[in-house]
């Protein structure tokens, strides 16, 4: 039973969705992302071009080649990061978008965009061996060290800086997402000392222990957010879990762990929904759900946290089981297709194809494969 649902969802990441990207999805004259497609395979122009975009393919393409062998794929690895560079690095540092004739929109630096700059490049070295990723992972690190760092902790939302904006912990989870990849890549000490900040940061900001929640929006010195303050997306519980987990093997801390722990325990109880699937958002305070929408992202992040909890094998196997087939059920569709959001009943929403949705929908699927190939659980994988 597990076997056949990780086939399928194998097959779906390389023979539907990442083929039919890089056939459709990849301007190959340019060597760019589109920024959304429909569900015809022709590029959705959405009037910007975004950095993050750019960089959530050039990462999953990366570390698809590092998995399988494409050489397909490879080839277009040097055109995305060189459109990257050439496009989006100006003036020594990261604009956020490009209008859909490639003029520059918009020219903050935005660190959510600069968490994927770390984890991107890290992947795409690892497969070229391009000693320009390193020089510009180390220019963007010390770019946000320099500019966007705040004296009450973590990094400001983008610059130039707006030392009233509103606080959000998810760029600070991305970055830890990044800082890590950058430090299995070079374990550079730099990056070490960055991913230690930004625990500490989860622990004495984000995580509200009164609720055992992790919280999304704090005013400028951390203080939860008047309007906002109360809302918690189980789907982000599920990546912090996973995120935990992978920084507990740079810094071992069972504070760390047990964070994961209690993050897992509270999404589980309160996140999924009676009919499957993960509520896009839930209240902190009451636990009841504030969006019962279903987006993909939130039960990819759900296989991710899976594979590394320390349950039972058996709870384990049937938790992916569960989630693989609602996946398949709900959320998959034919040549790479796939429903972006779910309404509370499950039925589909109509919605393009995000270029950003390939990167949440490829890790949680392969990590599970990765995971049962570890424990002999598949057969016949890439």
């Amino acid at each position: 039973m597990l076997n056949s649902a990780l086939l399928s969802s194998q097959s779906f990441v390389f023979d539907g969705l990442l083929k039919n990207w890089s056939l459709y999805g990849i301007n190959t004259e340019q060597g760019f992302s589109y920024e959304s497609m429909t569900h015809d395979w022709t590029n959705n122009a959405v009037g910007r071009v975004r950095l993050l975009t750019q960089c959530r393919q050039l990462y999953t393409f990366s570390h698809a080649c590092q998995l399988t062998n494409r050489p397909d794929w490879e080839a277009m690895l040097p055109a995305l990061f060189n459109f990257i560079v050439t496009h989006y690095y100006v003036n020594e540092r990261w604009i956020f978008s490009l209008n859909d004739d490639l003029s520059i929109k918009d020219r903050q630096s935005d660190a959510y965009a600069l968490a994927f700059v770390l984890l991107s490049f890290s992947h795409y070295y690892r497969v070229t061996k391009d000693d320009r990723a390193l020089i510009l992972m180390k220019k963007t690190h010390l770019f946000l060290l320099d500019n966007m760092q705040a004296k009450s902790g973590g990094f400001y939302e983008y610059y130039p800086v707006n030392e009233t904006q509103i606080r959000r912990q998810n760029p600070h989870m991305h970055l830890l997402e990044g800082y890590v990849a950058a430090f299995q890549t070079t374990q550079d000490e730099d990056y070490k000392k960055a991913i230690h900040s930004l625990l500490s940061l989860a622990m004495k900001r984000f995580y509200h222990k009164e609720t055992k929640t992790l919280r999304e929006f704090f005013s400028a010195d951390w203080q939860l957010d008047e309007k906002t303050g109360h809302q918690v997306e189980p789907g982000h519980h599920f990546e912090w879990v996973w995120l935990l987990y992978q920084a507990n093997k740079i810094l071992p801390n069972s504070d760390h762990t047990d964070l994961a722990q209690e993050l897992w325990r509270t999404a589980t109880k309160h996140g999924l929904a009676e009919n499957g699937g993960i509520y896009n958002q839930i209240d902190g305070n009451t636990y009841l759900p504030i969006d019962k929408a279903k987006r993909i992202w939130p039960i990819t992040e759900y296989l991710k946290a899976i594979t590394v909890m320390p349950i039972g094998r058996e709870e384990k196997v049937h938790r992916i089981e569960t989630a693989l087939n609602f996946i398949q059920e709900f959320y998959l569709l034919p040549n790479g297709r796939w429903n972006e959001y779910l309404n509370d009943d499950n039925t589909a929403k109509d919605f393009p194809l995000p270029g950003t949705s390939s990167y949440h929908i490829f890790l949680g699927l392969t990590e599970v494969i990765v995971w049962a190939k570890a424990n002999n659980d598949l057969k016949d994988s890439f």
